[in-house]
């Protein structure tokens, strides 16, 4: 947010929360725009984290994704797009899913990033929700969605709730309001947990550097998992 692009920036806030498990949105992999670096392996050099990324977009040789990384061992399960509305020139979307090895316990993790448009949105939360994502068997108990929903309404993310997983923030209060991280006025970034996740506290640093990394302030929770 003052015109630096900085992966090393985010590394540094990232590595300050001490996290086990990290969704990230909106890396660029090659591309001209950000000086050709590849800004997930970086960041997961860095971190001394294991990752997988899915590119959501690719050019030439430049990519636009998401990505997942952690201390503990991961397997790619899914990566693929979310539909689009018929007709419309909009920016691809995508989902990915991978499994997380927590001392033993496989815990199913989907990272995403949705649309702009509401009528998007549904479509790719009903995706989300469906027989190749979390409605389907192996992505059973416990597991996390997560990611940039670009939810403006509350309403929205009761697409969500009493499926096949529940909101997290009904159980510690509202969401927090992190876009635009100088002046947040949206709850954009949303975590939701499923029965087997018991949550213990949710964050949100709003400090300069917080605010400086990314547009988007980081959403920081402690989740313990029921055996």
């Amino acid at each position: 947010m003052d015109g630096r692009v900085s992966p090393e920036r985010v590394a540094r806030l990232i590595a300050r929360e001490e996290p086990d498990i990290v969704a990230l949105q909106e890396l660029d992999v090659f591309r001209e725009r950000t000086r050709r670096v590849d800004q997930p392996k970086l960041i997961g050099d860095i971190l001394n984290m294991d990752l997988h990324f899915h590119n959501a977009l690719t050019l030439a040789r430049e990519q636009f994704g998401t990505a997942v990384l952690t201390r503990w061992p991961l397997r790619k399960v899914r990566a693929s797009s979310l539909p689009s509305l018929a007709g419309r020139k909009l920016e691809n979307r995508a989902a990915l899913w991978v499994r997380v090895d927590v001392d033993g316990l496989p815990l199913n993790v989907v990272n995403t990033h949705l649309g702009l448009t509401r009528g998007e949105r549904r479509l790719q939360a009903e995706a989300l929700l469906g027989p190749e994502w979390l409605g389907h068997p192996d992505c059973a108990e416990p597991r996390v969605l997560c990611g940039d929903f670009n939810m403006t309404h509350r309403r929205e993310s009761t697409c969500f709730n009493g499926l096949c997983v529940r909101e997290m923030w009904s159980r510690v209060g509202p969401p927090p309001k992190t876009w635009p991280s100088l002046f947040p006025l949206l709850s954009l970034d949303r975590v939701f947990v499923s029965e087997g996740v018991e949550v213990e506290s949710v964050r949100c640093p709003r400090d300069r550097l917080a605010r400086l990394a990314s547009d988007h302030l980081p959403v920081v929770a402690t989740l313990r998992l029921r055996a």
